[in-house]
């Protein structure tokens, strides 16, 4: 089955990320894959990093024009299935497959994200048949999906621990933090602001007794000057380091002692994932997404976000126990190897392919 993956976003967020890995594992087993993406964008690099086939596109004011141009792309390589994430997305590859007059679209709900069709949605859905992707079981027995034509599916992300063996860190200078400190890494995204300055505010309580302690904030929107100049009124402006996206995130990940996620549903995801991976305990604030993936107390600690004195508390506690954060980074790994390998969100993209691809369900459009 001929499939493509539509991401109409230009920055590489965790949605991006799930799509681009999918499709280049899927092309690993020899489905023909192809992803969509904006020309000259992180999505479209990061692909083809990846090796996959990519096509450019170039997003209209119109929905109509971008389905219309879409068209000519389903027709030359035959694709039948089509995966997006949001109302626009489904839009276009619907209508564009209605005017190939082939196939079906899956949309993929982020991880616990409520499902919510939109006008445009709901359009969407009666233009060619439609199927809904969830990452976890829960989220799909929550879901009402009986008034779809192709059946629901769940595809968990996952990742290949053992690919991050060869993964090396880059030197500590290069993004400013010193080589002797005790380095958490954190990774952020605009949607978690509260989050970070959370984050900060324990790194200020900490910073008289912990001189020691430096704080790495990467991913987009990182680079914010409110971020630097709450940082300065906090007085730890030499405690931490603001470094934006960058290409090698995952190797500054690598180079760090302890992970601290703030972020929301797939970034979250993928970043427990990359540092469990890596064995580094985890930090973050108690969310659905962060229990989800973090053992509390075992691969990491959740915290309450409503208490900054506990949180500051808990937190030094859990730096000043070495063989309890290796023991946590240990316990990480293991929980990634058995619960969230690639191998499984490879079958659920798989399976999502399958149920898409019966022809009978194509005319309940």
């Amino acid at each position: 089955m001929r499939t493509l993956f539509y991401i109409g976003e230009r920055l590489w967020t965790g949605s991006a990320r799930a799509f681009v890995a999918a499709a280049q594992m899927l092309g690993s087993r020899e489905h023909p894959v192809t992803v969509a993406c904006c020309g000259d964008s992180a999505v479209e690099r990061h692909a083809l990093e990846f090796g996959v086939d990519v096509v450019r596109i170039e997003p209209a004011s119109f929905f109509g024009s971008d389905a219309w141009g879409l068209r000519r792309i389903l027709q030359e390589r035959f694709i039948e299935v089509g995966f997006v994430h949001t109302d626009r997305e489904q839009l276009i590859v619907s209508t564009a497959l209605r005017l190939a007059e082939r196939g079906a679209v899956i949309r993929r709900v982020p991880v616990f994200t409520p499902v919510d069709l939109q006008r445009r949605g709901r359009f969407a859905a009666r233009a060619a048949a439609t199927g809904l992707l969830f990452t976890t079981e829960n989220e799909l027995k929550a879901s009402n999906t009986n008034s779809l034509p192709i059946p629901a599916a769940v595809a968990p992300l996952g990742v290949d621990a053992a690919a991050y063996d060869a993964l090396r860190p880059i030197n500590r200078a290069s993004f400013g933090a010193p080589a002797n400190a005790l380095l958490v890494a954190c990774v952020y995204e605009p949607n978690a602001r509260s989050a970070l300055l959370s984050a900060m505010r324990t790194v200020s309580l900490l910073a008289p007794r912990h001189p020691e302690l430096h704080m790495s904030v990467v991913g987009r929107g990182s680079e914010e000057d409110d971020l630097r100049l709450h940082a300065a009124a906090l007085g730890i402006s030499q405690a931490v380091s603001f470094l934006g996206e960058r290409d090698d995130a995952l190797t500054i990940l690598r180079a760090a002692d302890v992970g601290w996620v703030a972020a929301t549903h797939d970034d979250a995801a993928f970043a427990f994932l990359d540092f469990m991976a890596m064995r580094i305990p985890v930090i973050a604030e108690r969310s659905v997404v962060s229990q989800h993936y973090v053992a509390d107390q075992i691969a990491g600690i959740l915290l309450s976000p409503s208490d900054p004195s506990y949180t500051a508390s808990s937190v030094a506690a859990f730096l000043a126990q070495t063989e309890r954060r290796t023991a946590m980074g240990n316990a990480g790994r293991a929980r990634v190897q058995r619960e969230f390998s690639a191998t499984a969100m490879l079958e659920g993209f798989e399976r999502a392919t399958d149920a898409a691809s019966n022809r009978e369900r194509w005319a309940a459009r």
